[in-house]
């Protein structure tokens, strides 16, 4: 491990040294990236990942990131890897992360945030040139739990779902025990900002691969204080609701999880796999795999998911396929 980061303390972007523009030019793609003023006035940074000029786009992939991350550094792997194959990503960093505004990791209201997500991708989605395609939601941790709050905002406005990990309940093993929740939401409603959560660094618990442990460390817009009263106390209610209300989704969705996740459940991904009303739903629970499935695991590991990930879009859209390799 020393070895690894000794190796790659000074890398510029999780691929190394590569410039952005040469590094899409080399993977055949092109990207770009923007600000997005939303209509409470906030600004947000946000990328797109599209196919080459000479590949029309197959759909459209919206994506939401989870908790403490952003869509600067891995995050990027697989919306490259999705316009390789012919589909048009687009992503923001939301409220309190990455590049865009707000103090860092503070989430004081998840419904803001889907608003904020639903007012770009609406954009989006009125560009003459994507006029037609159908639309999908793909969200990894925080970032699957408000892709189906997206779904419940605006139930008719996507055609699938792609949910990684989702967040739909904290997992016990990171879950603060009875009674700190209840003393957290007290102590939330007079100071909402304070990073005093006592939970581990989750990066160590979602990345199996040693030396993809220090390129995610290295990430230098990465939160790395403990949680904020207030986004902890909004994500215990919004996870409390979620896990209620599964039984309402009802949209095309293949949910991801790996068995040894220890920060969501995947368990209560089984559930909404059961309970949902969505007549095409897929599941896929891979034995051994921590939280971290398109980046954290070996190479073969994230593979496998993204091949899952490819057939599962292919079988859902019209026109001509892209082999899984």
């Amino acid at each position: 491990m020393e070895e690894h980061q000794n190796l790659l303390q000074s890398y510029p972007y999780y691929w190394g040294y590569t410039p952005e523009e040469d590094y899409y030019e080399q993977q055949g793609i092109r990207a770009s990236k923007s600000l997005f003023k939303t209509p409470r006035g906030l600004t947000l940074f946000t990328r797109s990942w599209l196919p080459p000029l000479t590949t029309p786009p197959r759909a459209l992939i919206f994506m939401v990131h989870g908790y403490g991350n952003d869509i600067s550094w891995t995050f990027q792997a697989t919306p490259i890897f999705l316009a390789q194959k012919g589909f048009a990503c687009f992503a923001l960093d939301l409220e309190g992360h990455g590049q865009s505004q707000g103090l860092k990791a503070f989430v004081p209201s998840v419904d803001l945030v889907v608003q904020d997500c639903l007012s770009f991708f609406t954009s989006i989605k009125k560009d003459p040139n994507f006029n037609g395609l159908p639309c999908f939601l793909y969200g990894e941790s925080m970032g699957g739990a408000i892709c189906l709050m997206i779904h419940s905002a605006d139930p008719k406005g996507f055609q699938g779902a792609i949910l990684v990990a989702p967040m739909c309940k904290i997992s016990d093993k990171v879950r603060p025990r009875w009674p700190i929740p209840q003393i957290l939401t007290f102590i939330a409603r007079f100071f909402p900002t304070l990073p005093i959560v006592p939970t581990p660094d989750l990066l160590y618990k979602s990345v199996k691969v040693d030396h993809k442990k220090v390129i995610a460390g290295m990430n230098p817009v990465r939160y790395r204080g403990k949680p904020r009263l207030g986004t902890v106390v909004e994500l215990l209610r919004v996870t409390d609701l979620l896990n209620q209300r599964l039984c309402d989704v009802n949209l095309p969705f293949i949910v991801l999880h790996g068995s040894a996740d220890v920060v969501t459940d995947p368990n209560v991904s089984r559930e909404l796999y059961e309970v949902a009303r969505s007549e095409d739903k897929t599941i896929k629970v891979y034995e051994g795999m921590m939280h971290s499935l398109l980046f954290g695991e070996t190479d073969d590991n994230v593979e496998t998911v993204r091949n899952d990930v490819l057939s599962w879009l292919n079988a859902r859209c019209n026109g001509r396929t892209i082999d899984v390799d």
